[in-house]
């Protein structure tokens, strides 16, 4: 489907698809312990406004039955060997500064191949991916016909000054000229994979968007502009640049990139499944932000927006960097971001690389507690991925081709029932016919379940092993499952981690 065809067919179910959506609902909150709600909460309306929609229904099915994705973060930080994505930036001297804003006028990363990264994630068993098309540093990884008007010049002579520019500063302007989004989405199109763009409300690069997010050049009116800026002097320290404060037509400029930017990524590359959007901007600019969200909702009413920076406004959140303790206290669909080295970029260091156990014990109580898992991995400079990253992904796809039917398109089990005790996670099918039972250790020759009452009559089985297994219900101890005496061979086990039983039985509580 070409642009013009694509944005006739969505323009025209638009309003159809709106009206089929609530414009509000009392049981659509972040939870207060969400650290980017927090960072908005004094000037983002708790209930949307009116004419706002979320995402309809069968957008937030769908984003519950992934249940495991991965993140990409690639750019030019992988150049510079940045380990936490452009975060070093703002540590860096103004000389390293000018060095690191130059790398991209001799990237040409050979070794990228959207299609092998396509395959790589299906035979992994993932069912989306989030790539950044734009980190805070400002480099797009898409062809974006915006244009950067005034950027830093670190090497000026007395030090940083603002200069004007005329660039993209995208992958366009590198020796390599290839839209890596256009690329990657494409690809993903084919294998049926859903599409997560992941993009940075800040740009560090552009000067307009001063202060925002920390931006390396900062205002006298700072604090007013964006409250987190308060803290500024702990991320900046003795780098922080002062600038005059931005000018109303600067300010327009910078909306309207931004709002151009989020425009290109849902008209120029098909179906969207995800905007992940990051960090935030500002009370000044929000109403001009809240408009943004209204409009790219007319372009794809389906996607799910990703709620940092937009408060409730989003459709969904990301605890990052650890699973949450229990179950959320909210209806708000989740997915947590987790990297599988030390951060979410390329890690050069095999002994960095968590394992494949991690992986799966992870997603298994993850989606126990009612999420999704989310693996971080980044490819090095010429856009290749570490071996190790790489057999983790596809042993954890092995992994799931045995037990991934207590996994995708499950649910959790209502209450405090998806656990017993420290290694006992449960899920359960929509229709509430099976409860899927995940031991994390190997429980010897018996699994006691005290939650589950099995259905007279009914088998239970250990997914990947032919033969149903001996079961009674016991009244002091609850449902016993016997394990025969060949599977005490940890070589005759179906997998090696987190073994699951199908179980046609209802909860005891």
């Amino acid at each position: 489907m070409n642009r013009r065809d694509f944005l006739a067919t969505t323009a025209a179910l638009s309003a159809l698809r709106l009206r089929a959506n609530p414009s509000s609902s009392p049981d659509h909150h972040l939870p207060e312990t969400d650290r980017h709600y927090r960072r908005v909460k004094s000037y983002i309306e708790e209930t949307p406004i009116p004419e706002y929609r979320w995402a309809p229904s069968a957008a937030y099915e769908a984003f519950r039955d992934m249940k495991f994705g991965v993140r990409i973060h690639w750019g030019i930080y992988s150049v510079a060997g940045y380990d936490k994505e452009s975060w070093p930036f703002l540590t860096k001297s103004f000389p390293e500064r000018a060095q690191y804003n130059e790398i991209y006028k001799t990237w040409n990363p050979k070794g990228f191949d959207a299609d092998e990264w396509m395959n790589l994630f299906a035979e992994s068993g993932l069912k989306m991916f989030a790539f950044t098309t734009k980190h805070h540093e400002g480099f797009s990884m898409f062809d974006t016909k915006t244009r950067v008007r005034q950027r830093t010049n670190w090497a000026a002579p007395g030090g940083p000054k603002i200069e004007i520019c005329d660039l993209a500063y995208s992958i366009m302007e590198t020796p390599f000229k290839r839209d890596i989004v256009g690329e990657l989405s494409h690809a993903a199109h084919k294998r049926n994979l859903k599409i997560a763009l992941y993009f940075s409300h800040p740009d560090w690069y552009d000067a307009d968007f001063r202060p925002y997010a920390y931006h390396p050049l900062q205002v006298p009116s700072a604090v007013k502009l964006d409250p987190e800026m308060k803290n500024a002097k702990a991320r900046l320290d003795d780098r922080i640049v002062m600038t005059p404060d931005p000018t109303p037509a600067e300010v327009t400029r910078m909306m309207t990139r931004h709002r151009a930017q989020l425009t290109e990524l849902l008209t120029k590359y098909g179906h969207i499944d995800m905007l992940s959007l990051d960090q935030w901007l500002g009370p000044e600019v929000w109403p001009q932000l809240r408009q943004t969200l209204l409009d790219i909702r007319k372009i794809q009413p389906d996607v799910m927006l990703r709620a940092r920076g937009i408060g409730n406004y989003g459709d969904y959140y990301t605890p990052e960097g650890f699973v949450p303790g229990s179950k959320e206290n909210t209806n708000v669909p989740w997915m947590v971001i987790y990297p599988l080295a030390k951060g979410f970029s390329y890690d050069a260091d095999p002994e960095h690389y968590k394992g494949t156990g991690w992986i799966v014990n992870n997603l298994v109580d993850t989606v126990a507690k009612g999420g999704s898992l989310q693996v971080g991995v980044g490819p090095d400079a010429n856009g290749r991925f570490h071996p190790t990253a790489v057999e983790q992904l596809k042993e954890a796809g092995r992994w799931l081709k045995v037990n991934g039917e207590g996994i995708y398109a499950t649910r959790p089990r209502e209450g405090s029932l998806w656990q017993e005790g420290d290694e006992i996670r449960f899920s359960r099918t929509k229709d509430r016919r099976y409860i899927y039972a995940f031991a994390q250790k190997w429980p010897g020759t018996s699994l006691h379940l005290q939650s589950v009452t099995a259905k007279s009559g009914s088998q239970i089985h250990l997914l990947g092993f032919a033969e149903p297994l001996r079961w009674r219900q016991d009244p002091a101890t609850g449902l016993v499952i016997d394990l025969p005496a060949n599977l005490q061979d940890e070589a005759k086990r179906p997998c090696k981690y987190a073994w699951a039983f199908r179980i046609e039985g209802v909860d005891q509580t």
